[in-house]
Formats: structure tokens, C-alpha cells, sequence
């Protein structure tokens, strides 16, 4: 599945070794850009919270075994309490998975370009002038705050994974750099 308005490194915008040595490819440029920002989910639970959780929520499992240790009705209920245990494990390292999500955006005078990083590794790369790039929020979708910029004939997300707060923060820095920008 594609994002709108990204293209695939397969497909067309490739940002393998073989074409970061193309002349003009926009994802190498050597002059820092003027605005730069890397955008991942938030993780609010460390490993060690991680530990912790699972801790209790075995701990806890425990409890409504403690009446029946000793007696055959145990041995049927543990199977079940260690697969409700992993269950809550392989959740835990799904979420973990999946935010290695990221998106690196960053803006020169004459080019903005957004490379957003997939759990896989696959990236999805869009660049267009920032001239003629249009930053919009949008309040009436099914996502609050939701960012959009359009330019060079797409238009992609950015930063959905967010909070709409930082979805209003990122887009009132976008927009002042946006409008820094020499034309």
C-alpha cells in the first residue's frame, strides 16, 4: 500500500546507493537545510516500563490462581493465563514494531523534500519547490488537524501519526519557514 502522493523507491523515485550518485537527486544535497525536522510516534513507554508491565499484568494473572494451587484445575488454567501473558507481549511488540516510523522533512530556498521510513525500512520520498507548495490543515476530516502539503502534482500527509497538538505545532513551523523562504 502506497501513501497518496509518495512514490516507492521501486517506483519511480529511488533513493538506493545506485541513485544517490545520479546528479540532482534532491535527497543528497550537501548545503544544510534551512529548516529540518524528523517526525516519529510518540513512544511513551520505555523498555523498562515495558518490563514492568509485563511484570504486573503476570503478577496479576497470578492472583485468580492462587485458590486452586496444588489441584488439577491449576494445571488447566495456567496454559491460558501464559498464552493471555504473551498475547499482551506480542501487542506490546507490534506497537514497538510499528513506531519506527519516520518522516524527515526538510526545506532549502529552492526545494522541499519529505522521506517518510516505513517499520520495513521501505522509503517513500516526495520533493517539489517550495514556491509553489501548499500547507494546509484540514479540521473537517476524520483526523483532527490533519496536514497535507501539495506540490509537483501530489499531495501527501504529513505527520499523521501525531498528536493534534503537534499537528497544529508542526504546522505553524512549517508555515513560518514556508514563508521565510526567499523566493
Amino acid at each position: 500500500m502506497t501513501m497518496p502522493g509518495y512514490k516507492e523507491s521501486g517506483a519511480g523515485t529511488d533513493v538506493s546507493a545506485s541513485s544517490r550518485s545520479k546528479v540532482g537527486d534532491p535527497f543528497t544535497r550537501e548545503d544544510p537545510p534551512s529548516y529540518s525536522v524528523t517526525l516519529w510516534p510518540n513512544r511513551s513507554l520505555s523498555a523498562a516500563g515495558l518490563r514492568w508491565v509485563i511484570g504486573l499484568v503476570g503478577a496479576g494473572l497470578l492472583i485468580p490462581l492462587i485458590p486452586f494451587l496444588g489441584t488439577p484445575i491449576a494445571w488447566g488454567l495456567i496454559p491460558f493465563m501464559v498464552g493471555a501473558l504473551l498475547a499482551v507481549y506480542a501487542a506490546f511488540m507490534r506497537n514497538y514494531r510499528d513506531g519506527r516510523l519516520y518522516e524527515i522533512l526538510r526545506l532549502w530556498p529552492d526545494l522541499i523534500t519529505v522521506e517518510r521510513v516505513d517499520p520495513k525500512g521501505r522509503r517513500k520520498c516526495w520533493h517539489a519547490n517550495p514556491f509553489w507548495v501548499e500547507l494546509a490543515m484540514h479540521s473537517d476530516t476524520r483526523v483532527e488537524n490533519y496536514i497535507t502539503l501539495r506540490g509537483n502534482g501530489r499531495t501527501i500527509e504529513l505527520g499523521a501519526f501525531l498528536s493534534p497538538d503537534e499537528r497544529v505545532e508542526l504546522h505553524g513551523e512549517l508555515e513560518t519557514a514556508l514563508r521565510q523562504c526567499p523566493t
